[in-house]
């Protein structure tokens, strides 16, 4: 990619359930059991479906309650903008499936009903028709004969035919968009030998070429600017009349329906802001949305980097994974409120970030003289919309623009009710007792997982983001389509280095260092082989997250070969990841972070591509095979996502006197509520 603003905001949630199976230790380190509250709600395809608790809601004051109400209002209404800018056909086929759901007449528990259920659970847990992760289209395991026979018993339908068109043609028109694997055939396509954009079925460009896009930005950038605006971020660019032409994505422009809406909702957040600061930072996102001017994003994100109200925010188009050039950015909402108790520790490492910059292992050329700003916390979501749902994040660290970041910080969090919630669903699923090559191994991940893993989160999103910096005249955006994949193992890397330093413990964050031997013992087992799982046997690592983490343990277990460091054993015709010397491993976790911090601070797109292509993009053959024959047998799925909880305001005179959470249980139930009453954008034809 070459993203504007990819110092990126996501530690995907890396399937937590690899790493411990246990719930989060106490302050004395005991395990302790799984809670009454029911998490894990169902399973299909390759999706589990998992419900979070937002622990203390009640202990909000009313006013705060009604700002996350509102909030949570504004996050929904963004759904529809999502699945537009996966891809061009996600609305009518989404609107067609559930009008199918909402109006069929058939025989709703035959076995070919079922599948297309799960076809439609598929689409929209993906916001489209896209894996959401391997990018992948995925087909119905239906038959176009069934698919007809659906549309056709479902007359009360109210289907997006044109004009004259009939139902028979209908059908023709729809059928080859679900069913042809050559149309559409990957959401994002990183593939350098191809055009990207025309490789990709993405929707943030049209009749442009790679090379006509790169041509027309690169006209904009002007090499002196010291601020620039992230050029492209939220807008499509399309030919008309042989000419490009930007579409903004604001009040008036494109997706104006939704963003009318968005805004709604935040005008009522307006009222009830907790303070000056976060009210001056909502007016200013209510202007950006208005004007869709990114000079007025900017504005936004200094007053929202400076804002530490206990109710906070993510709203906006902000990430670039689902362009492949790393220029357009998805829409997405979080909204959460402070855990007081767990920020003390992402304080404590916040509080020391010049400790740790001036102790890293990479060039002093590459080193901040001066860490500005760093600040993190630990939060409880209450709502998740537009990209961040089903599937979200684990952690996230804003704004993105480098120099935003370098003059003013960045802030950081880590979602702690999301991570639990992934952990407790794991509970008792066998996988430990599968891929642990030793009881001391999986007792380590048992006793230390959960926590090692949201402190890995912690120092990732906090310090490692954040950590360095360019030299003159480098442009972030050199790295081009790798730049996501090496900035996600630069800020690992860090992590992965510095959890293993004494000084975590000395400052009270980390229990000792046998919980930084369970991270390192999960993060290179899922690197090296448990990840494999979520790979087509074939098929070749894609996704940038998953590229990051292979990378990370295959250079490590290259270059550590000679002495040793870690070895793949096979016991009982099994093959596990043991590491021998965690010193050493740590040591080559530095080597490694001195490299990708040289790599992006000199721009070195040359030796950044190799060191991907090398290590990061290749599955060995029979291990995957292996690994996921053994996965199979224990019957879970690798891709866990959440069902949103519901807010009730209880209103009395006109009044909000009270806002009620309740926890919903049937996913399907929620999606098409979610269509019913947020969908705002035209279904285009």
């Amino acid at each position: 990619m070459k993203p504007k603003l990819n110092h990126l905001f996501i530690l995907m949630s890396i399937m937590l359930s690899f790493n411990s199976c246990k719930s989060p230790a106490t302050k004395d380190n005991k395990s302790v059991a799984k809670d009454n509250f029911k998490y894990l709600l169902e399973q299909f395809a390759d999706v589990k479906i998992i419900r979070y608790n937002v622990p203390d809601f009640d202990s909000l004051t009313l006013q705060q309650k009604e700002l996350v109400y509102y909030l949570s209002e504004a996050a929904l209404c963004g759904r529809d903008i999502i699945f537009d800018q996966n891809c061009k056909y996600n609305l009518l086929v989404r609107h067609t499936l559930e009008e199918i759901v909402n109006n069929y007449s058939g025989d709703k528990n035959a076995d070919d009903y079922k599948k297309f259920m799960v076809y439609v659970k598929r689409v929209w847990f993906s916001n489209g028709i896209h894996h959401h992760y391997s990018n992948d289209k995925f087909i119905p395991e239906i038959s176009k004969e069934y698919f007809a026979q659906l549309v056709k018993n479902a007359a009360k339908a109210n289907f997006p035919i044109e004009k004259g068109e009939t139902i028979d043609n209908f059908i023709a028109r729809l059928t080859p968009i679900l069913f042809d694997p050559t149309i559409a055939p990957k959401k994002i396509s990183l593939d350098p030998s191809g055009d990207l954009i025309k490789q990709s079925a993405t929707n943030f460009y049209d009749g442009v070429s790679e090379k006509e896009a790169d041509a027309f930005y690169k006209k904009m950038k002007n090499p002196k600017d010291s601020t620039p605006i992230s050029y492209g971020l939220n807008s499509k660019l399309v030919k008309e009349n042989a000419k490009l032409v930007e579409k903004t994505y604001k009040i008036g422009g494109l997706y104006s329906p939704a963003l009318e809406k968005i805004v709604y909702w935040l005008q009522k957040a307006l009222a009830v802001a907790e303070n000056d600061q976060q009210k001056n930072g909502i007016k200013t996102l209510i202007s950006y949305y208005t004007t869709g001017d990114l000079k007025t994003w900017d504005e936004y994100n200094l007053i929202w980097v400076e804002d530490h109200s206990k109710v906070d925010f993510v709203n906006g188009f902000i990430e670039v994974y689902g362009d492949p050039l790393g220029k357009k950015a998805t829409w997405e909402s979080v909204v959460n409120y402070k855990n007081i108790e767990e920020t003390k520790r992402t304080e404590i490492i916040s509080q020391n970030a010049q400790w740790f910059e001036d102790n890293s292992p990479v060039d002093k050329r590459f080193k901040k003289k001066e860490c500005k700003g760093v600040s993190a916390k630990v939060i409880n979501v209450v709502q998740l919309g537009g990209d961040c749902y089903p599937s979200t994040p684990i952690g996230i660290n804003l704004p993105n623009a480098d120099w935003i970041r370098k003059e003013h910080g960045s802030k950081s969090v880590t979602m702690e009710n999301i991570t639990y919630a992934y952990d407790q669903a794991a509970i008792g699923n066998g996988f430990l007792d599968e891929f642990c090559y030793s009881k001391e191994e999986k007792e380590l991940s048992e006793k230390y997982g959960f926590q090692a893993g949201n402190i890995h989160t912690d120092l990732h999103e906090c310090l490692g983001h954040g950590s360095g910096q360019l030299l003159p005249g480098i442009s972030s955006e050199a790295m081009k389509n790798y730049h996501s994949t090496l900035e996600e193992s630069r800020a690992d890397l860090f992590a992965l280095y510095y959890i293993m330093d004494k000084k975590m413990v000395e400052l009270g964050v980390l229990p000792n260092l046998d919980a930084a031997k369970a991270e390192y013992n999960g993060y290179i087992r899922n690197g090296l082989m448990t990840q494999l799982v979520r790979i087509e046997l074939g098929k070749n690592i894609e996704e940038s997250h998953m590229r990051n983490r292979q990378l990370i343990a295959k250079w490590c277990y290259e270059k550590g070969k000679a002495e040793n460091v870690m070895e793949l054993k096979v016991k009982n015709n099994k093959t596990y990841v043991v590491i021998n010397d965690y010193d050493k491993l740590r040591k080559l976790f530095g080597q490694l972070l001195a490299e990708m911090q040289r790599i992006k601070s000199e721009g070195d797109f040359t030796a950044g591509k190799k060191i991907v292509e090398d290590y990061a993009v290749k599955v060995d053959p029979v291990l995957h095979k292996e690994v996921k024959t053994r996965y199979e047998k224990l019957k879970l799925t690798p891709y866990g996502g959440f069902i949103n909880p519901v807010l009730k305001p209880v209103v009395k005179d006109g009044k909000i006197t009270d806002v009620k959470i309740e926890y919903p249980e049937d996913y399907s139930a929620q999606m098409l509520y979610y269509s019913k009453n947020y969908s705002f954008l035209p279904i285009k034809n």
